[in-house]
C-alpha cells in the first residue's frame, strides 16, 4: 500500500494559502512592530528587566512572542512623570513673532 506525499503549494486549496500568507504577513508585521518598541522602550518599563530575554521571546516563540510582549511585556509609564505643559495662547503669538517677525510690522507695509 502506498501513501501518496506530494505536499507541495499547489495541492493546497487557494483559500489554504491564502490564509498562510495572510498569517505570515502579521506574524512578520507584529515580530517588527514589537522589536521597534522594545528597542525605544527604558529597561525599567520592562516586565521581566531586560531587553534580550524579550527579543529572544518575540523572534523565537513566534506569533504568541509578541503578543506576550504587548501584553505582558510591557509596564505602563508611572503616573508621576511629567508632561508638557500646554503652551498659551499669548505664548504661541509669541513664539510665532520671534519665528516670523512682528504681525504688528507686517500689516504697516
Amino acid at each position: 500500500m502506498q501513501i501518496a506525499s506530494d505536499s507541495s503549494l499547489a495541492t493546497l486549496p487557494t483559500w489554504t494559502v491564502i490564509v498562510l500568507v495572510l498569517v505570515g504577513v502579521v506574524e512578520v508585521a507584529l515580530d517588527v512592530v514589537a522589536l521597534v518598541d522594545l528597542y525605544r522602550r527604558p529597561v525599567e518599563r520592562l516586565a521581566l528587566g531586560n531587553k534580550w530575554v524579550w527579543v529572544a521571546i518575540i523572534v523565537l516563540v513566534n506569533l504568541l512572542g509578541a503578543i506576550l510582549y504587548f501584553v505582558v511585556g510591557r509596564r505602563p509609564a508611572p503616573a508621576g512623570e511629567p508632561t508638557a505643559a500646554p503652551v498659551s495662547a499669548e505664548r504661541r503669538v509669541s513664539i510665532a513673532d520671534a519665528l516670523y517677525g512682528d504681525s504688528d510690522s507686517s500689516d504697516r507695509q
